[in-house]
């Protein structure tokens, strides 16, 4: 257990420990893996096993909606200025548990089903072309404004048969809803409530419309796959919007970040890129590799509701624990040479923690793999002379302990 003195430096939102986490990971790992943090009044979990097994414990609920009321409440916002966030949230599966989660999941699985994300390859191809033909003339760019912030969220928009135009839209009131729930991104948290309600209604205003015009006119996009489960009993039309929202927000933000995170480490890493170009058939492996040594999601969140001991600590019923992944990617005892960014790695016996475990293992982990494994391929092969801008520096975003990524990755070729 770590001295108090140590404590102090094992701030989890420190910004050092934000911008240089591995060391953070490693120090927590080895000298408090079940660490209370007194800044952010939550438990914090870093060895592997410990992870994958509080993602399966049902005694951790996923839940989050009531955390995220009682953030809302010690940040003096009353409950009705927030009221179509809360309740946005509290209806998307993946904020409920049991049979709750279940029915929609098996409602919405359907349509990432192998052969379904097969189908979608060149759709993911034809969307990347568009952005990288723009830089066919020149010899430089920034490629997370000009090329990774623009593909996701225009593929799962036209997956969801939602308009480019309007996806833009969404965008932009979705971005109110990050701006509030995001870990300190907000400086007038009265004004950020306001526009984040104001965004979070128009976002389910839309979408409510999207939903009711493809009752009447089904198609072959990821919308009409959910109403079709819905005829069998499923989820009421609310939950379908709720849901529609999730899947474009979590479809944007995290493969965004991988991209950025994954290209990054393969251009720090010279000779494991060099093999790359040497041996195309390494691109699965390194796809994994570059999930597991920095996922765009470092912590997930879950509420006790239960008291549960764990190696000599007691997280109390009302707790919230932070489940640490990329920590856990990072553990000697799943990993050899766990800190090292190996390409190399036998993909069939990596233990990734990225898409989380259990019944919560991302549904979207299907997409997020083919869009890197197409985004990686046609960058190598349009870029042979592929390297960090020494003159420009990138600019991680680490702002909160939920998300990580870059807003700025400027490169040569």
């Amino acid at each position: 257990m770590a001295s108090a003195a140590r404590k102090l430096q094992l701030n989890p939102v420190d910004p050092e420990n934000l911008l240089d986490p591995v060391p953070f990971y490693k120090e927590l790992r080895e000298q408090d893996p079940v660490h209370w943090s007194d800044v952010v009044h939550a438990w914090f979990l870093t060895r592997h096993d410990d992870v994958m097994n509080g993602l399966r414990d049902s005694r951790l609920s996923a839940d989050r909606a009531k955390v995220l009321e009682h953030q809302f409440q010690l940040m003096g916002l009353s409950p009705e200025s927030i009221r179509e966030v809360t309740d946005t949230f509290k209806r998307q599966m993946a904020c409920k548990d049991g049979a709750a989660h279940l029915k929609p999941r098996r409602q919405t699985a359907a349509a990432f089903a192998p052969h379904v994300l097969d189908s979608w390859r060149p759709l993911i191809h034809r969307t990347l072309v568009k952005h990288l033909d723009k830089l066919r003339h020149r010899r430089e760019a920034d490629l997370v404004p000009e090329v990774f912030y623009q593909m996701p969220p225009l593929v799962i928009a036209e997956l969801l048969g939602i308009s480019a135009e309007d996806r833009e839209r969404l965008q932009e009131w979705g971005e109110a809803v990050t701006q509030l729930t995001s870990t300190g991104a907000a400086r007038n948290i009265l004004e950020a409530a306001r526009l984040a309600n104001e965004g979070q209604a128009k976002i389910n205003q839309f979408l409510t419309a999207l939903v009711e015009e493809r009752r009447r006119e089904p198609g072959d996009d990821l919308v009409s796959y959910m109403l079709r489960s819905q005829e069998q009993g499923g989820m009421t039309t609310e939950e379908v919007v709720a849901n529609t929202g999730l899947l474009l927000a979590a479809g944007h933000l995290t493969t965004t970040d991988q991209l950025g995170n994954g290209l990054y480490e393969l251009l720090t890493n010279p000779d494991q890129l060099a093999l790359l170009r040497k041996d195309p058939t390494l691109l699965k492996p390194a796809i994994e590799e570059m999930m597991r040594f920095a996922p765009p999601v470092p912590f997930v969140h879950r509420i006790a509701v239960d008291n549960i001991e764990l190696r000599g600590r007691t997280i109390r019923k009302g707790d919230v624990v932070f489940l640490g992944l990329a920590a856990a990617n990072h553990d000697p005892a799943a990993y050899k040479d766990a800190d090292r960014f190996d390409i190399t790695r036998d993909p069939h016996q990596q233990k990734s923690m990225s898409f989380g475990f259990g019944p919560h293992h991302c549904l979207g982990a299907g997409l997020a793999r083919r869009e890197l494994e197409i985004a990686f391929e046609e960058l190598l092969h349009r870029m042979p002379d592929l390297r960090l801008d020494e003159t420009r520096m990138p600019r991680i975003k680490a702002g909160g302990l939920l998300f990580r990524g870059f807003e700025s990755l400027p490169v040569r070729w």
